[in-house]
């Protein structure tokens, strides 16, 4: 019997991608260009129309998805759409066998991803890696997420052909939902960061500063960040397109931080008030959820 080489593993794993929004079509878009073979399906089939021409399969549903693939990747918008997906209308769980794994790259609540994969290992004995990553649309492109990990570690091995194309480092958090809680302590920096960079920039600008030269002129000190260096330029010249992060992300984000916070009993003074900035950007007449970050600071420049 000859051996068999770990190219020809990656290239006989069946890869499944459900979810084809924001950052979820770069990552299809990545996997392709990596030479993976992907089965897609989305909410909104005309999301997968150019993942299609670019060589993705197109599945019928979750359930076909999940007959005709072995990983099975969720990239899903909150908490309610991954239950859905796996185990409401979209009927995914029905259909896994017992070697499948389901790599979930939402950012969704542990609690629920620990009982979710629970209730797949009980219904199919399919396993579940939560995955969630960080570095946004340009890192998907680019293949270069990272990655936090929560579930067993033969699991993230089994991965390795969706990791080796999509991310620059995997990190192993701990058990199942350990990745989420990692994701949540990420959010809480990005979010509040976000927020501060507005004030920031708003004050700059009010006091007499160009404020589209502070990202520069911040580069490599202790306040640079990437979040400054990649939303700070477009919050000071007011651009929102073509939109990187959505404020309803952020705000699902940190409110899921002071909620489990609270049930810990940890002290989140500051992500609480930056929670209460994100749902008055909701309620704002030219920001709301689906509008990209960058336009945070037009809540904070309107009180100036």
């Amino acid at each position: 019997m000859s051996a068999t080489h770990s190219s020809d593993v990656v290239e006989a794993v069946r890869i499944g991608f459900i979810g084809t929004g924001l950052i979820g079509a770069p990552m299809v878009e990545r996997l392709l260009s990596c030479g993976r073979d992907v089965t897609i399906w989305n909410r909104s089939p005309e999301k997968c129309a150019s993942l299609v021409a670019a060589g993705a399969h197109l599945a019928e549903s979750p359930a076909a998805l999940a007959r005709d693939t072995d990983i099975v990747c969720l990239c899903l918008t909150d908490t309610a759409a991954v239950q859905d997906v796996v185990f409401g209308d979209g009927k995914l769980a029905t259909a896994l066998r017992e070697d499948s794994l389901v790599v979930d790259l939402s950012s969704i609540a542990p609690d629920a991803t620990r009982e979710m994969a629970a209730r797949l290992a009980t219904q199919c004995g399919a396993s579940w890696l939560d995955a969630p990553v960080s570095g946004g649309v340009p890192a998907a492109r680019a293949g270069t997420l990272i990655v936090f990990a929560g579930g067993d570690a033969d699991d993230i091995v089994r991965a390795a052909p969706v990791f080796s194309a999509l991310a620059q480092r995997v990190t192993h958090m701990g058990g199942r939902g350990a990745g989420q809680l990692t994701k949540s302590c990420n959010q809480q920096l990005v979010a509040c960061n976000l927020m501060v960079m507005a004030e920031m920039l708003a004050f700059a600008e009010r006091a007499g500063v160009d404020a589209s030269r502070l990202p520069a002129a911040l580069a490599g000190g202790f306040a640079d960040s990437l979040p400054l260096q990649i939303f700070g330029p477009r919050m000071a010249s007011g651009i929102d397109t073509p939109r990187l992060g959505a404020v309803g992300t952020f705000r699902k984000d940190i409110e899921q931080v002071v909620r489990l916070a609270a049930e810990v009993g940890a002290h989140t003074p500051v992500t609480s008030a930056a929670l209460a900035q994100y749902r008055a950007a909701l309620a704002h007449a030219d920001i709301g959820a689906d509008a990209d970050a960058s336009r945070l600071i037009r809540l904070v420049r309107e009180h100036a």
